[in-house]
């Protein structure tokens, strides 16, 4: 039986996943983007706040957009401080709207879109990679040739790792998110804002948010570190601590749940993640790209994305015969500051610094310029912290960034 065969499979229609397969069929490859849900409203769960050169960056329009902010406010038990600027600072995607768009892009370059199709399986055969699909609307096998297989599967890895025993350890989280709708005079208090709560008041072991969308909706979310089970079962479940931000927070009294959603996060520690082995490449979260600090992925994996896209092309171009430069420039690109966000995560989420240093670390940030802070929050530039912050946690900063020479 002959199959039908493409340059590149990609597993997973995130925005890793989506950008690289646009990339590539944009180059005139032949790229197969195959995603399990039937439709991108059904794994809606990523809260999508990035910071205005996102747009611009990766060439995204208009339509994607859920929402501009200019305002930037973080809440812990006692402290409370909001950076505002005359202009748009950053945008709250529509997560589905997004992926859709990347996905409408693959499909307009040549290329093919699978919904509902679920990867089983990979084998290699005659000099061919063979992935095995289930379709999910009937249930038959579907099997594809590839010359290149990308795992972009996520927290998954399904197609990089044979056994769950073979993966590194992993630092694990969930995180949940409503929609909701709530009345106009509500919505607009916080229509140009993005809130972020830290501190056992908001969510212990974690942090919550709330960030506009637009129609009168803001998404309000909360996401911790899973820790031993022991610990987990003495914690309140996390929709306690959305509701406790719609009711004490926002006050609302009439609102309406539009959407839950929710996911889990599985950060390798130290970036020990396998990011290729044969004709097997991995982007994306299957590479912990995601921030383990913020959790901010999106960006992330799209930088990720590209790289991979310029060593794909190379491969099928017979300039390289492997991936391990690939992997070489990822960790180029991320480890040290990621190094540095996994340690102060640790401390913060984890050894659980508390509430005091919290505050002041807040305190302290309210002398800063706007610019300063988005470069902290956004782009990681801890030394920016260090140069000011007295006692325990600038000595811990400043270790860290002498460490691994920032």
């Amino acid at each position: 039986m002959t199959l039908k065969s493409f340059d590149i499979v990609i597993v997973g229609a995130g925005p890793a996943g989506g950008h690289c397969a646009r990339i590539l069929a944009k180059s005139g490859r032949q790229v197969l983007l195959a995603e399990q849900n039937d439709t991108f409203d059904k794994n809606d769960f990523s809260s999508a706040a990035t910071p205005l050169e996102t747009i611009s960056k990766f060439d995204l329009p208009e339509s994607v957009i859920g929402s501009y902010w200019h305002k930037l406010t973080i809440e812990t038990s006692k402290v409370s401080q909001t950076w505002e600027s005359p202009k748009s600072l950053g945008v709250v995607l529509n997560f589905a709207k997004f992926r859709a768009f990347l996905a409408s892009e693959v499909r307009e370059n040549g290329s093919e879109v699978w919904l509902g199709y679920r990867y089983i399986k990979h084998s290699q055969a005659s000099g061919e990679t063979i992935v095995e699909f289930k379709q999910l609307s009937g249930g038959q096998t579907v099997k594809v040739s590839a010359k290149i297989l990308v795992d972009a599967t996520g927290f998954a890895r399904a197609i990089m790792y044979d056994k769950e025993n073979d993966k590194p350890d992993f630092f694990s989280g969930t995180g949940i998110e409503y929609l909701i709708e709530l009345e106009p005079e509500i919505y607009h208090k916080y229509a140009n804002d993005l809130i972020f709560f830290l501190g056992d008041k908001w969510m212990p072991k974690g942090y919550s948010w709330i960030f506009p969308m637009g129609q009168n909706r803001l998404k309000v979310g909360a996401g911790r570190i899973f820790l031993d089970p022991k610990t987990v079962k003495n914690l309140s479940p996390l929709k306690k601590y959305i509701y406790l931000l719609i009711d004490e927070y926002l006050k609302s009294k009439s609102y309406k749940i539009i959407d839950k959603h929710g996911s889990t996060l599985k950060y390798s520690r130290g970036l020990k993640d396998i990011y290729c082995k044969d004709n097997i490449i991995a982007i994306g979260d299957a590479v912990s790209t995601v921030n383990f600090l913020g959790g901010e992925g999106i960006r992330h994996g799209m930088d990720g994305a590209q790289i991979a896209a310029t060593y794909i092309q190379k491969y099928l171009d017979n300039q390289i015969s492997n991936f391990r430069d690939y992997e070489a420039q990822m960790h180029r690109k991320f480890d040290k500051k990621w190094h540095i966000s996994e340690r102060l995560a640790v401390k913060k989420y984890i050894d659980d610094v508390n509430d005091v240093l919290t505050d002041k670390a807040i305190a302290y940030l309210k002398y800063m310029k706007i610019e300063d802070v988005m470069d902290i929050l956004f782009y990681y530039k801890f030394e920016k912290i260090s140069r000011g912050l007295g006692g325990y946690l600038s000595r811990k900063i400043k270790g860290l960034i002498e460490k691994f020479h920032l």
